[in-house]
């Protein structure tokens, strides 16, 4: 999967959306401009040690992205979008497009894509989620259409930690 940021404004989003895509085998793009440098100490906290595992791509804006893959299919997530996230059939190597935190994606690019976007299901009263949370939904639904190809389903335990904790005896 590719995970597309367009103009991004908040490093913490950011870092924490490279370790979901770190953890996901998912490749990231990011549209300029940027709200903030690639060696923000912010953005590189919140990815922790992720960053070698995964693969980073930095486009000076959207045409220019679109025309290094054309062939690639577009999902463009939105509040405005006529659709849930849910009901798209997502393919492996599709792209999901997010907006940046404060305006999304602007509304002459959403005009030319409508049929292809989606959102997620709110309160009306709700603005938006965090943009690090709707790209986490959003990317672990089509995983799930892809049954988490090439990633880890189940984990063990390890034995290493044999301490109890007091509210351990209400679980």
């Amino acid at each position: 999967m590719h995970i597309v940021l367009y103009a991004p404004e908040i490093p913490q989003n950011t870092g924490n959306i490279a370790r979901t895509c770190a953890a996901t085998g998912s490749v990231l793009h990011l549209i300029e401009p940027l709200g903030f440098q690639l060696s923000d100490k912010y953005l590189k906290r919140a990815g922790l040690d992720y960053w070698h595992l995964m693969e980073l791509h930095v486009h000076p804006d959207f045409d220019t992205m679109m025309k290094e893959y054309p062939e690639a299919v577009y999902h463009f997530a939105t509040t405005k979008a006529p659709r849930g996230y849910h009901e798209v059939r997502y393919g492996e190597n599709d792209f999901i497009v997010f907006g940046c935190e404060t305006k999304g994606l602007p509304e002459s690019l959403l005009s030319r894509v409508y049929d292809r976007c989606i959102r997620i299901p709110m309160r009306e009263e709700a603005r938006s989620l965090n943009l690090s949370n709707s790209v986490a939904i959003v990317l672990y639904e089509a995983l799930r259409q892809q049954e988490f190809k090439n990633l880890k389903e189940a984990g063990a335990l390890t034995g290493r930690d044999d301490t109890v904790q007091p509210w351990m005896d209400y679980v």
